[in-house]
């Protein structure tokens, strides 16, 4: 099991492109993407629990219905939510997509990403689906990573390859995600393809099982988007017999999964709005998994300890006061922490309470651009792993004026 190239397109059968085709007032930004499997294929998604949700959702969770799916399209620019036509819109989309592409409009994933609450004008759409047919390749996988971007300053795509039943397999990602991160069973948007043949209910499973522990575990601003959706689409093509229960074929596809979904986890916690730094908050010695994870999650949502990261502050006191106030159940007597990064790691406290240290040795750790905060309960042996990144005066300027 190895990473490899090649993004969503890695995957056999699967091509993709990017275009700019009016959306975006900036000429040089990609914000309209396409992912085409060669035949139809097993699907499904996992999408945001907010309450207000963008129009593609719905329309995506029926296409969904039947457990396939062929293509996915999506636009950046423009979230299309709390739009009186947005149903219509996102419908459109479907529709103008699957006559191009000459599949059926029900077969199509669909996802809009941006400002919310501005109406979406399907012309530049409509005007741009023969382009962005015609750049379908085998290897552009780049193009639909960069089209799906908003605020993102970094492309991310992984790939991974792996055996199952005597054939090679290959799992593809690509993601946006930079701010409006809070996660909560599914996270910004997310196209994952695979030539493993799956069927729809164990790629149900499998995604929603490792969102637990991946997409569910990170957050850049406690905002839990309208827009969030993961989905995955497995077309077969590789060969193997069909995994359509909990077997070890499904083991060394979840194995492989988590290896992609950990990847773009880590590069969108880094690429957080405004952030200079990835903080990884791990724990261990929890009583169980709901434990570590719950103080995990805490110290990373923690407003003050993400200002601390950005002053390079090794403000420990702030992982105790998030411990503390996250519900969790722990025994705070016997909590140690330490930070560390390439530069080494420092003890900071052990048993509760504070331990001498060099504030000199903490800063000089907490200067690099991926931190680890280790907290050990101590009180057991399950852990859990968050991710974040520290919180910035850009982080406000971007937010400022984002709509206008």
């Amino acid at each position: 099991m190895k990473f490899t190239e090649g993004g969503v397109c890695a995957p056999k059968g699967f091509k993709a492109s990017g275009i700019h085709c009016g959306i975006r007032k900036n000429k040089t930004k990609r914000d309209l993407a396409l992912i085409l499997s060669d035949v139809k294929a097993s699907a499904a998604a996992i999408y945001t629990l907010n309450k207000v949700k963008g129009a593609p959702i719905d329309v995506t969770k029926k296409n969904l219905s039947d457990g396939f799916a062929q293509a996915m399209i999506c636009n950046s620019g423009n979230a299309n939510t709390c739009n009186a036509d947005g149903i219509e819109i996102a419908e459109k989309m479907c529709e103008i997509t699957g006559k191009t592409a000459g599949i059926s409009p029900r077969d199509v994933i669909v996802a809009s990403t941006g400002v919310i609450g501005q109406p979406l004008d399907i012309t530049p759409i409509e005007n741009g689906m023969d382009a962005l047919v015609k750049e379908l390749s085998y290897d552009n996988s780049k193009n639909a990573a960069e089209a799906i971007m908003t605020t993102d300053t970094v492309l991310k795509e992984f790939a991974v390859s792996f055996e199952i039943d005597g054939k090679e397999c290959k799992i593809g990602g690509i993601a946006k995600g930079s701010g409006m991160i809070h996660p909560n069973m599914a996270t910004m948007l997310v196209f994952i393809t695979t030539d493993a043949a799956v069927s729809s209910e164990m790629l149900k499973k499998a995604l929603k099982g490792d969102a637990e522990k991946s997409f569910n575990m990170i957050s850049i601003d406690g905002d839990t988007s309208t827009n969030d959706m993961v989905s995955v689409m497995a077309n077969g093509l590789a060969g193997n017999r069909l995994i359509d229960c909990e077997n070890d074929d499904f083991k060394i596809f979840t194995e492989a999964l988590g290896m992609i979904t950990a990847k773009l986890c880590r590069a969108i916690a880094k690429d957080g709005e405004g952030a200079t730094k990835l903080v990884e908050c791990f724990v261990s010695g929890g009583k169980n998994w709901e434990t570590a994870k719950t103080v995990a999650k805490s110290v990373i949502c923690s407003s003050l300890f993400k200002a601390a990261m950005f002053g390079a502050d090794a403000n420990w006191g702030r992982v105790l006061c998030a411990i503390g106030y996250s519900g969790a159940d722990v025994d705070v007597t016997k909590i140690d922490v330490s930070f560390s990064s390439s530069k080494g790691s420092i003890d900071v406290c052990k048993n509760g309470a504070g331990v001498d240290f060099s504030e000199e040795k903490a800063k000089e750790i907490l200067l690099e651009d991926e931190i680890k905060v280790l907290v050990n309960l101590n009180s057991g042996d399950a852990s859990a792993v968050a991710r974040g990144c520290d919180l910035t005066y850009d982080y406000v300027k971007i937010n400022g004026d984002y709509r206008t």
